[in-house]
């Protein structure tokens, strides 16, 4: 249903979850960051061989310890946490930007996350 709504409905990406320890080793690793993040995602179609695969997206690192914290925090069931983190996730390998592109960008970001979380409410999946 994301990717639907994302207008690539024939898209791959590979999801992963782990623990603390692995989000904050690929954190550091890739990203310089020595510390804890709810998702990381990875864009394939960035880098010299982005066009090997038009269809693979990329991947989405996803940190069950921390969704669940937050999940905790906002009072709210893990998985909804867990599908709000994978829709992130999925907006950052396609295109979307909170982080570097500035304030419009962060606030389209977050009218998509909206658009599609209700969608997905709506329809029961989360």
């Amino acid at each position: 249903m994301i990717l639907s709504d994302l207008g690539c409905p024939d898209s791959e990406l590979s999801i992963s979850i782990v623990g603390d320890r692995t989000i904050r080793r690929i954190n550091r690793d890739y990203l310089d960051r020595d510390k804890t993040t709810n998702v990381i995602s990875f864009a394939m179609h960035e880098g010299d061989f982005g066009e090997l695969n038009p269809q693979m997206l990329g991947d989405v690192i996803i940190c069950a310890d921390t969704a669940s914290r937050e999940a905790e925090e906002g009072d709210m069931p893990f998985f909804s946490r867990l599908s709000f983190l994978l829709l992130h996730g999925i907006l950052h390998i396609t295109g979307y930007d909170h982080e570097r592109s500035g304030e419009a960008e962060a606030a389209r970001m977050e009218i998509r996350e909206r658009e599609i979380f209700g969608n997905l409410n709506r329809k029961g999946l989360v």
